[in-house]
């Protein structure tokens, strides 16, 4: 995809879930199900996928599993075939994790393999400096387009200041933000980040699981310039993906048309971070996050077990009567039925 038109189709605002990694009981990759997964999100109508990513599990770079290569080339042959089924170009989003070296050579790998972007993580690189980072990030660059990512320290990101995100936003090959750092000060600095630095193109993309509504429907205003925030890549669309896309819509034509915010959204809001925080195993700082998606999979029929590549990796005490809760709480928020209709066509 051309730079431009990439920018273009993230400025317009997508829904992007970060796909899980589907497993069989003895921790082996199930393609089978993993193209369910990838067919089941193009069908929903999400604007593409990203993968490689936390909730696609950073194991899958250990050399004992061998899975970061395999995954992205298995998402780029479905996205492949989506965008013949569906008429349209869905956005392959790759995560990149490590030093330079590293991330260099994953940013070579998702660009021979057609992706658009790359997620950039800067976990491993957790005492770097601000100039450390911008060369980093800038290397990255040269390579692949590049998405910042702010993740949230307690699941493997860093503190990022405002001083480092007013520079990341001059790098020329720099496309969007994702900002999940849970926190609303932080959230403030890359958009006020953003505004300063008079990239009108740099798209902003809510990561923030806990205020995903919201995130949507406001502007944000800095000197006089307004911003808003126009999609989402996130673990918590991975699941329910057909009222995610739905949601987004919604969000977005409040959001253009200046309209009043309806009560009604407020409230959804609300339900949508209480579901969250039963799937992201809120209660345990996050410990069951990824368990918590997959057991929403799996009562669909999409995954078959829990599995993770870390066995430790599982559901918390109390986690699955919270899934219970919401699920009762909020069937609206739901798209069992959607998933029951489609679900042995994208199996097969």
């Amino acid at each position: 995809m051309q730079i431009d038109t990439l920018i273009s189709s993230l400025n317009l605002g997508q829904v992007i879930p970060a796909c899980p990694l589907a497993l069989t009981a003895n921790r082996r990759l199930d393609e089978r199900r993993q193209r369910a997964l990838l067919r089941y999100y193009t069908a929903a109508g999400a604007g593409g996928v990203a993968v490689g990513v936390h909730t696609t599990q950073f194991a899958i770079r250990e050399p004992k599993h061998g899975l970061f290569q395999p995954i992205l080339e298995l998402a780029a042959e479905e996205m492949r075939h989506a965008d013949l089924k569906h008429g349209r170009r869905h956005l392959r989003i790759g995560g990149i994790c490590g030093t330079t070296n590293q991330a260099v050579r994953e940013a070579s790998l998702m660009k021979g393999l057609g992706y658009d972007a790359g997620l950039l993580s800067l976990g491993a690189m957790k005492v770097a400096s601000d100039d450390e980072l911008i060369m980093h990030c800038s290397a990255v660059a040269e390579v692949l387009p590049v998405m910042g990512f702010y993740l949230q320290p307690t699941v493997g990101g860093r503190i990022l200041p405002f001083s480092f995100w007013r520079r990341f936003a001059e790098i020329e090959n720099a496309v969007a933000i994702k900002m999940a750092p849970f926190n609303r000060y932080q959230t403030l600095d890359v958009i006020r980040a953003v505004v300063e630095s008079g990239r009108n193109d740099i798209a902003l993309y809510t990561g923030n699981d806990d205020n995903i509504v919201l995130d949507l429907l406001t502007q944000h205003r800095f000197g006089g310039v307004a911003k808003r925030i126009v999609g989402g890549l996130l673990g918590h669309w991975s699941v329910w993906t057909r009222r995610a896309v739905e949601l987004h819509q919604q969000c977005r034509q409040l959001s253009l048309s200046g309209a009043p915010i309806p009560q009604e959204m407020l409230q959804r809001a609300i339900e949508i971070t209480d579901s969250n925080a039963a799937f992201f195993d809120a209660a345990n700082d996050f410990a069951g996050c990824i368990a918590g998606l997959h057991e929403v999979l799996r009562r669909q029929g999409l995954l078959e077990g829990l599995w993770c590549l870390d066995e430790r990796e599982t559901l918390s005490s109390g986690q699955i009567e919270e899934i219970d809760r919401v699920y009762t709480s909020y069937p609206h928020l739901n798209d069992d039925a959607f998933v029951d209709e489609h679900r042995d066509q994208w199996l097969k």
